[in-house]
C-alpha cells in the first residue's frame, strides 16, 4: 500500500489512540506525524514484513513513540498540562459523567501493566483482541482474558469508591 493511502486510511485512528494516552492535541499530532514518518522509512527499507495488519503495525509504532515521549517527559520532570475546569457546567448529569470518566482515567492511570495498556488499546484504540495479542506477541485469547480482568479490576475499584462516597455522605 502506498503512503498516501495508508495515511488517509489510518490517520484519525492513530491520532485518536495517541490522544487518549497523551491528552494533548499538539503532542498527539506530533507523535502521529512521527509514527507515519517512521512507517514510511520502514517501508522504504522493507522492514514491514506483513506479519500483522498495517493498522496493528502502526499502533505498535505509535505506542513505542508515545512511551518514548513519556520517558523523556519523566526525565524533564514536567507535569502534564491540565485543562481548566469548565466554569459553566451545562447540567448535573454532564458533571456526573465527567466525574465518572475522570475516575476511570485515574484508576486506569494507577492500573498495572499489561491490564492498563490492553484496556486502552481495546476501548480507546478500538483494536481487536487478535491485534492486541499481536502487539504483545501473545495469543488472541490472552488479550481477551487480560482485557476482561482489567475490566473487572476497574469495576471493583469503582464500586469501592462508590461505597466510600456513600459512607462519607451518610456520616455528614
Amino acid at each position: 500500500m502506498d503512503f498516501e493511502s495508508l495515511y488517509q486510511m489510518y490517520y484519525i485512528k492513530i491520532y485518536s489512540y495517541i490522544m487518549t494516552l497523551v491528552k494533548n492535541a499538539d503532542t498527539a499530532e506530533e507523535i502521529t506525524q512521527e509514527t507515519f514518518f517512521k512507517a514510511v522509512n520502514a517501508q522504504k527499507h522493507r522492514r514491514f514484513r506483513g506479519k500483522s495488519s498495517e493498522y496493528t503495525w502502526l499502533v505498535s509504532i505509535a505506542k513505542n513513540l508515545t512511551m518514548d515521549y513519556f520517558r523523556a517527559q519523566k526525565k524533564r520532570a514536567e507535569m502534564p498540562e491540565e485543562e481548566p475546569p469548565d466554569p459553566h457546567p451545562a447540567a448535573e448529569t454532564q458533571t456526573e459523567q465527567k466525574d465518572t470518566a475522570l475516575r476511570i482515567h485515574l484508576l486506569l492511570h494507577q492500573m498495572k501493566e499489561p491490564y492498563k495498556e490492553v484496556f486502552q488499546l481495546r476501548v480507546f484504540g478500538e483494536l481487536s483482541f487478535k491485534e492486541i495479542g499481536m502487539i504483545f506477541s501473545k495469543t488472541e485469547n490472552w488479550a481477551r482474558v487480560t482485557y476482561h480482568r482489567a475490566k473487572l479490576i476497574l469495576q471493583e475499584q469503582m464500586e469501592h469508591i462508590d461505597r466510600e462516597d456513600e459512607d462519607r455522605n451518610e456520616g455528614k
